[in-house]
């Protein structure tokens, strides 16, 4: 996520300059090297994606830092649901229902599955 934050600061950066070398033609030094290290940033970012979605887990949206886990509850085959800022994951949505049809985990049921 901070990845991402840096890269939106760039996406900024660069909606500036790119204003500032239509008015006057300045910047276009500053311009390539901001698109290097947004371009390095950018693949840092899918790297790290990348290594999350090996391990199972599938991310949903890097901006909420929303990711689900796949499980099986009750037989059925599930996606338990995170997203950052929640202390644990805590809710569980059917795999066409997606983060809408999130519902509260009780990690006390039994899995008959």
């Amino acid at each position: 996520m901070a990845l991402r934050e840096r890269l939106r600061e760039l996406e900024r950066e660069r909606r500036e300059l790119v204003q500032t070398i239509a008015g006057n033609g300045s910047g276009f030094a500053v311009n390539d090297a901001r698109q290097e290290g947004f371009e390095v940033l950018l693949k840092e970012l899918e790297a790290c994606v990348e290594e999350v979605e090996s391990l199972g887990i599938v991310v949903k949206d890097v901006d909420l830092g929303l990711v689900d886990f796949p499980a099986r509850r009750n037989g059925e085959h599930v996606l338990l649901c995170w997203h950052a800022g929640e202390e644990r994951v805590a809710f569980w949505h059917g795999l066409e229902e997606g983060y809408a049809g999130r519902k509260p985990v009780d990690w006390g049921e039994e899995d008959a599955g």
